[in-house]
């Protein structure tokens, strides 16, 4: 992929938003060089500060990226360019046709996008194969999945064998999908969780618990597959769908579609502040990163040394 053998040494963060930022902290603690861009001064003029806060929580040697003077400059020579612009279609597609213009021949170009299809934002490109969906789960210094999904599938392997090297966990769609596979599984989740609170089933903090005291801990080291294996006792899988599908079945059928409007967004709004009260957002984030990474560790086990448990 590169010109020393297919590695990947030099990354150009494209975007400097909390993506850029994330992605840049996590790359320069694995050692790797690290130049950013994006079209907002203030946004550059802040962005090593805003990389190192997060450095932090990594327990890493602070290191620093490089802030380009322009966007042609900054992929000059790049292996990989990380970019992290709005979702917007249209946007993507001139800014992906710019800097694969601008790159070397051997660029891939890793888009973040949560919802957007390849086939969305690519259509323009001139090499369509060094264009992958590369989606990480926020924050991506500290969550390890990353989603893959491109045209070539030597490239999107090269790519999965990078972030699989820096200590990511890459997943390899076979086919594009919206919102890919975490997104879709996270939005089923939300979609329910806004209709058991519309029709007054519970609290908002009494849904979220519902999900960190229960589902949410085995969901951090088991897959709902895995989950449901597990759910069958004895008889695994095969057991708990001769004998419990029917009643999946039947719940199922009563899933809400909860309707998005002025009432539900207030209800959200009252539940999450009177959830939160007293907690500032800096104070919110904080307890977070220090939990993913209290999880990591106790969880941690290398992808090709990982086993189901």
């Amino acid at each position: 992929m590169s010109r020393d053998k297919g590695k990947i040494h030099s990354i150009t963060i494209i975007g400097c938003g909390t993506i850029g930022v994330s992605w840049a902290a996590y790359f320069l603690a694995q050692g790797l060089d690290v130049t950013a861009w994006d079209p907002s001064a203030s946004a550059r003029e802040s962005f090593t500060a805003r990389v190192a806060l997060d450095m932090v929580a990594l327990e890493a040697i602070p290191g620093e990226p490089t802030i380009a003077s322009s966007q042609e400059q900054s992929v000059g020579e790049a292996d990989l360019i990380v970019e992290n612009a709005p979702e917007i279609s249209e946007l993507k597609r001139t800014l992906l046709c710019d800097l694969q213009n601008a790159a070397p021949v051997h660029a891939v170009i890793a888009s973040s996008t949560s919802s957007l299809m390849h086939s969305d934002i690519a259509q323009d490109v001139g090499d369509p194969g060094r264009v992958v969906i590369a989606h990480p789960f926020n924050p991506p210094h500290l969550v390890p999945l990353i989603e893959l999904y491109g045209p070539d599938p030597d490239v999107v392997q090269r790519l999965a064998a990078f972030y699989q090297e820096v200590g990511k966990q890459p997943v390899v769609m076979r086919r594009e999908m919206i919102g890919h596979i975490a997104n879709r599984l996270s939005s089923a989740l939300w979609r329910e969780a806004l209709y058991l609170l519309q029709e007054g089933v519970a609290s908002v903090e009494d849904i979220d618990r519902a999900v960190t005291a229960g589902p949410g801990l085995r969901w951090a080291i088991q897959g709902p597959f895995l989950t449901y294996h597990l759910g069958g006792g004895q008889g695994g899988i095969r057991h708990y769908l001769e004998h419990l599908g029917p009643s999946q079945q039947y719940r199922w059928a009563s899933l809400g579609e909860p309707l998005m409007d002025d009432e539900l967004q207030q209800q959200v709004v009252e539940g999450v502040e009177s959830a939160t009260q007293g907690h500032e957002l800096e104070k919110l984030f904080a307890q977070r990163d220090a939990m993913l990474v209290a999880l990591q560790k106790a969880t941690r086990v290398k992808a090709k040394e990982e086993e189901p448990i």
